[in-house]
């Protein structure tokens, strides 16, 4: 695997990708049929591991031979499906609710050392004065060199009130510091909202779709309708990995006419075989059907002019909230396409504390599009840097990615060529989408005047057409769908 498939960039938050449901195995098995088990197959399993067990040069741990060979075997389906044991199942849960104990920094690895993505606003590591690009060289006593980015993560991560020494190297300093930092409890904003232009065009800024996505969004919104007059809003869903599939029904809920048809999907059970709308019953779960966040919404957000910016890095949740908006002809989707994540996955609880991560349907757009391995075309291509297209990684990149044929049956492509970004079995493949091959170039601060994307959406809402500078093409039209289906 080469370095720049390898390296993807890890949130100290145990941030998580994908369109993800929850339910229990039980129910599902004891109303599904399933093919007869290979019991030849199940009686050479057993011999290989009784005689790993007896002739291996060292006494082999059972248990985790087992645990990896059911790894192995969930991770030969598809890129995204995987065994979640006790540990991990409790990080994507921590993951969905945007809250968790730690330092509060983003985190990537660069040349065996852990580095600083980004520290975020107002938590210890942004206090601390942890910057952008600040090499993590020991933690505590124990050297970086030679820990995995889970591991380092897992070390900084802890009881809200214990603390950690980090030893840094920062690029013009001659030594390492050393900074002690005090975890605390940091809860992610997965929604960030401004007023920009002129003062009258709403930017929104979706990281990823957790529990509080929906209401945090519906808050800040509500606070800019009383704020003034709002003219034109720009949704910007670039580097959004996923999340959670109710998150994204709430989130188009937000600018669609209620009951508009947001998503389908379909599985071979009859649970997956569902329709999604813009109302509260298919956005709220349990307790929160008693507080619906969009009650008495503000009409104008289902009526002004809006542009929705995504590109390599928007991925599954995103691409169901672009998919939705632009079939409906509710907004324009503006700069690069997107990563091509067309599959649910299904989150399995076992019994003794382990789940299944499951591909258990494909989501289809309210025109009937599969996005799978296909991505999303936006109405306008703007490349995100005036010099042209980013290298970026996609779901059709990835090996034994899931294809549809042209009658949108399930087919398997031929090896691929590209190493397979399924790092550890999980979802480090989408986290891949987020990696910059770039080298040294600056990232670009989104929602500034130096995000060409940005500036250009600005400009159409403004004037209706785009400017000359973006040197944008007008990408195939799209099927659209009525506005009541």
């Amino acid at each position: 695997m080469t370095t720049r498939w390898r390296r993807m960039a890890w949130s100290v938050s145990g941030m998580f990708v994908g369109v993800l449901l929850t339910l229990t195995v039980t129910g599902w098995a004891s109303r599904t049929e399933t093919n007869a088990l290979p019991l030849q197959e199940l009686r050479t399993f057993a011999d290989v591991l009784d005689v790993v067990n007896k002739a291996y040069v060292e006494e082999p741990d059972n248990k985790k031979l087992v645990v990896e060979a059911i790894r192995g075997m969930v991770a030969s389906l598809d890129p995204h499906s995987a065994f979640l044991d006790a540990e991990e199942y409790r990080e994507l849960q921590v993951g969905t609710q945007g809250e968790f104990g730690g330092l509060g920094i983003e985190v990537t690895m660069e040349d065996g050392f852990v580095k600083v993505v980004s520290p975020i606003e107002e938590t210890p590591a942004a206090r601390a004065g942890l910057q952008a690009g600040d090499l993590i060289i020991k933690l505590d006593d124990s050297p970086v060199k030679g820990m995995t980015l889970r591991d380092a993560v897992k070390r900084m991560r802890g009881e809200p009130g214990t603390s950690i020494t980090l030893t840094v190297l920062r690029k013009g300093n001659e030594k390492p510091f050393t900074v002690k930092i005090t975890r605390e409890v940091i809860k992610v904003r997965s929604v960030k909202v401004k007023r920009v232009g002129e003062g009258d065009v709403v930017y929104v800024r979706i990281t990823n779709f957790q529990e509080t996505t929906g209401p945090m969004l519906a808050e800040q919104l509500k606070r800019e309708a009383r704020d003034g007059e709002i003219k034109g809003l720009v949704l910007d869903l670039r580097n959004d990995p996923g999340g959670l599939l109710h998150a994204a029904i709430g989130v188009s809920a937000a600018f669609l006419p209620e009951e508009a048809l947001v998503v389908k999907t379909k599985g071979r059970l009859p649970d997956t075989q569902r329709a999604y709308h813009a109302r509260a019953e298919d956005y709220l779960r349990g307790s929160d059907e008693q507080r619906d966040y969009l009650a008495n919404w503000p009409e104008v957000f289902r009526t002004i002019p809006m542009v929705v910016l995504i590109n390599a890095g928007s991925a599954s949740a995103s691409e169901i909230v672009a998919g939705a908006l632009q079939d409906h002809g509710r907004a324009k989707l503006l700069g690069e396409k997107s990563f091509g994540k067309g599959s649910v996955q299904t989150i399995l609880p076992l019994n003794d504390g382990t789940a299944l991560k499951l591909t258990t349907a494909l989501y289809y757009t309210p025109s009937g599009r599969s996005i799978q391995a296909e991505g999303i075309e936006p109405d306008f291509v703007v490349p995100e840097r005036e010099n042209g297209k980013r290298k970026a990684l996609r779901e059709a990149d990835l090996q034994g990615h899931i294809e549809l044929d042209a009658i949108g049956q399930i087919r398997r492509p031929a090896a691929s060529t590209q190493p397979n970004g399924n790092a550890g079995g999980g979802e480090g493949a989408d986290a891949d989408t987020q990696s910059n091959d770039e080298g040294p170039t600056k990232p670009i601060e989104y929602g500034s005047e130096q995000d060409r994307q940005f500036q250009a959406a600005l400009y159409w809402l403004r004037h209706g057409v785009l400017p000359e500078w973006a040197q944008v093409t007008k990408a195939a039209p799209t099927q659209t769908v009525a506005q009541k289906p």
